[in-house]
């Protein structure tokens, strides 16, 4: 049987989908089908979005999945398992843009739309059927059919009654899926599952889940809710409901960032203070721009270091006041870095914000130093104006 709209024999019947209202949507291998878009000579080509050899795999097309490639591989194991492979600079205003469109026609559905990142996101249509006179499922496929027209790239839609059977849902059948799953049938289906399938159990929890005996989301099942709690705590009682595809999770459309960060490969390793301290400025500016566009300010500063034996260390500081001046954010950065010089090299450094709130204006940290929060207000004033090499700030006229 084919659907009767676009001829799909991918159509299937469900005998609760229409009492499910909870949706998770994920754009197709987002960067990479944006590419493949604008340039249609890629359509059949295995595509990588990413940085040099050196750097890593932001994301793959499907074809190039095919060969073993993932996310945040190293982009040399990439290139060794597929030689062939188009490699593509990220360009992520492009990206950006795509992805506050597909959001915007989310918003037309229902204002109770989750965003996870910028290509994927929960929605809640549970009443939104007498507004739009569709049912949440065919409202979600014409949701789908308009983002590929209109758009150019296709998403997977998962819908069920709660968000982790959702999420579990739209990764059954991408690329352009569509796939139901109902909390009467969610106990069967995920009893044969690693205990690591459960959002939040890694390697290490799953190893002690192992440990003591529960290596199927099965063997969860099996547990009376008091034992789990007992040897996990609160994680216990989590355990014990997701196992049974139970989750009390809202969809939340004032969920905050978390975070905002940068980070970057070198093309080679340093080990020197200086050639660091460097990199460290230029990412400190470009998060104190994506903080001052959001109106976002922290408190928290971390330092993301990785060696070239792929080991990674974090060093984390508190400021008494929360900030979005990048030479505040950068103090507290170098201070942090100037410890971990040693004998070791570097292949990668970051710098991130966390404990974030919304600011219409400086913070009180700031204003404590008023000239210089002027005169960095001013600077960015003019690279708005005139482009972000108008003016050249602090390390940085050491490249010059």
């Amino acid at each position: 049987m084919r659907c009767a709209a676009c001829g799909s024999p991918r159509l299937a019947r469900h005998p609760d989908i229409g009492a499910l209202s909870i949706a998770h949507v994920d754009c197709d291998a987002f960067y990479a089908t944006i590419e493949k878009r604008d340039d249609p000579s890629l359509a059949d080509r295995p595509v990588i979005v990413g940085g040099g050899t050196r750097g890593v795999v932001a994301a793959c097309c499907y074809i190039a999945r095919t060969f073993g490639i993932r996310s945040a591989m190293p982009m040399f194991e990439a290139k060794r398992r597929c030689p062939e492979a188009i490699v593509i600079k990220p360009q992520m205003a492009k990206y950006v843009e795509v992805g506050r469109a597909v959001r915007a026609k989310m918003r037309q559905l229902t204002p109770l739309v989750e965003p996870l990142s910028i290509d994927e996101a929960f929605l809640d249509l549970t009443g939104t059927e007498r507004l739009h006179g569709l049912s949440a499922a065919k409202l979600l496929a014409r949701f789908a059919r308009e983002v590929e027209k209109d758009l150019g790239i296709t998403v997977s839609i998962g819908l069920s009654a709660n968000k982790f059977l959702a999420k579990i849902a739209s990764d059954l059948d991408k690329p352009r899926g569509f796939a139901v799953l109902s909390p009467a049938e969610a106990p069967a289906f995920l009893a044969p599952k690693p205990v690591g399938f459960i959002y939040g159990v890694g390697a290490v929890s799953a190893a002690k889940l192992a440990s003591d005996g529960f290596r199927t989301i099965a063997d969860l099942q099996r547990a009376e809710e008091s034992d789990l709690i007992a040897r996990y705590g609160v994680e216990g009682r989590r355990l014990h409901a997701l196992a049974r595809g139970i989750d009390s999770r809202f969809v939340d459309p004032e969920r905050e960032t978390k975070s905002v960060s940068a980070e970057t490969t070198f093309d080679r390793d340093i080990a020197e203070f200086r050639p660091l301290e460097q990199h460290l400025w230029d990412l400190t500016e470009r998060v104190s721009e994506r903080l001052k566009k959001y109106a976002l300010a922290g408190s928290t500063v971390t330092l993301k270091l990785k060696s070239a034996d792929f080991k990674i260390r974090t060093r984390a500081r508190s400021l008494p006041e929360p900030t979005q001046l990048a030479a505040r954010i950068f103090a507290a950065g170098r201070d942090l870095l100037s410890p971990e010089i040693g004998a070791t090299h570097y292949r990668l450094i970051g710098i991130g914000v966390s404990n974030l709130i919304e600011t219409a204006g400086p913070e009180a940290g700031d204003l404590l130093d008023k000239r210089a929060a002027e005169a960095e207000h001013a600077v960015d004033k003019l690279r708005n104006r005139f482009g972000r090499d108008a003016v050249v700030k602090g390390l940085a006229l050491d490249d010059l």
